[in-house]
């Protein structure tokens, strides 16, 4: 099976990759896509999918990945993007520190479409917000974050490891056996 992302992220390529079966033929499909503003990663996984497919006109996939902050209150959600490029990763550490929780969470909606069948595919990990910076893989926030039952910040971890313990992985293994069953 051929099947497109739509990402111009080429780690966030790579992760998917390392997880979908061999059976399936990953394309990636670096496009603008509509995005609508939202902190739900579903809502904005749902748009762009709609976008990615009226482009292409054949199987694809698109990703939405959020992290979102107790210290306030689950913001940014899906606007971790700009997020950062406001106040940057440490803006993101000052904030925990300032309000006195590091936990945080990271939700990555995955949605699929092959024209007749849609699936948005939603998983959650619990973690905290390290005190520093820390690792050099990975890449967004992944230097920040660390998940529940882990030392290690996702950017301290290996590809493997890391979607062992992402959201994402287990986002791209759910589309995997949804994908064989078909």
């Amino acid at each position: 099976m051929e099947l497109f992302f739509a990402t111009s992220n080429k780690g966030k390529f790579a992760e998917a990759k390392a997880v979908l079966s061999s059976a399936i033929r990953l394309r990636m499909a670096n496009l603008e896509l509509s995005e609508v503003q939202s902190c739900d990663t579903s809502k904005v996984a749902k748009t762009k999918l709609e976008s990615a497919y009226a482009k292409i006109g054949a199987p694809v996939i698109v990703e939405d990945t959020g992290l979102s902050l107790d210290a306030i209150n689950g913001f940014p959600g899906a606007l971790i993007k700009p997020m950062v490029e406001a106040i940057g990763l440490e803006g993101i550490m000052k904030i925990t520190s300032v309000y006195g929780t590091n936990r945080a969470h990271v939700s990555t909606s995955l949605g699929f479409t092959d024209g007749t069948k849609t699936r948005i595919i939603t998983a959650t990990v619990n973690g905290r917000i390290a005190g520093g910076l820390h690792g050099k893989n990975g890449f967004g926030f992944d230097s920040i974050f660390i998940p529940r039952g882990s030392s290690k910040t996702f950017a301290e971890m290996g590809i493997r490891e890391k979607n062992k313990n992402s959201a994402r992985g287990r986002c791209f293994r759910s589309l995997s056996a949804y994908l064989s069953r078909r």
